[in-house]
């Protein structure tokens, strides 16, 4: 599927997208530094849980219902629902690292499932939009929330923390 990129949207925050998350803390945890950081949050079904479960509820506090966290069905609904953005495909053993790209206040940053990561054909697709963060050995990576706090920290870093205290 064709898709366009770094194209301007309405919005100014960065977007964290969740590609079949599994693991409810992570997300949880993942929406409650959205929610800090003024960020949207996107969900790519299928969930590896329930949006409703108390561990889910329990890392974003009582900020879930307050994120507005969105949901797609697959990857082909988010790329329908949201044409032209820019985005950034996190994932380990990329060709550059997280600090060596430029990131906009809208720009999408999207990150695989925490047993699989992404599909192999999305990245594929955008071998020059995959970004990774620096790790020794290659026995496991970085939990997914702490992945995405550093990429998105530096995103936020670049642009100045604006709206940020």
């Amino acid at each position: 599927m064709p898709a366009k990129f770094c194209i301007l949207i309405i919005g100014d925050f960065m977007n964290i997208v969740l590609y079949e998350p599994e693991i409810p803390h992570n997300t949880g945890a993942i929406g409650r530094t959205c929610l800090m950081t003024a960020s949207g949050l996107h969900l790519i079904h299928p969930l590896g849980f329930y949006l409703d479960e108390r561990s889910l509820k329990r890392s974003g506090l009582d900020y879930w219902p307050k994120l507005g966290a969105q949901e797609y069905n697959n990857f082909e609904d988010f790329m329908e629902q949201n044409p032209g953005v820019c985005f950034w495909l996190a994932e380990s053993g990329g060709r550059q690292m997280y600090t060596d790209v430029e990131y906009r206040p809208e720009d999408y940053i999207i990150f695989g499932s925490e047993t699989k990561g992404l599909p192999q054909w999305l990245l594929d697709a955008h071998p020059d939009k995959i970004i990774s963060i620096p790790m020794v050995g290659e026995d496991r990576s970085l939990n997914l929330s702490v992945s995405v706090g550093i990429i998105l920290y530096e995103a936020l870093r670049q642009g100045g923390f604006v709206d940020l205290s």
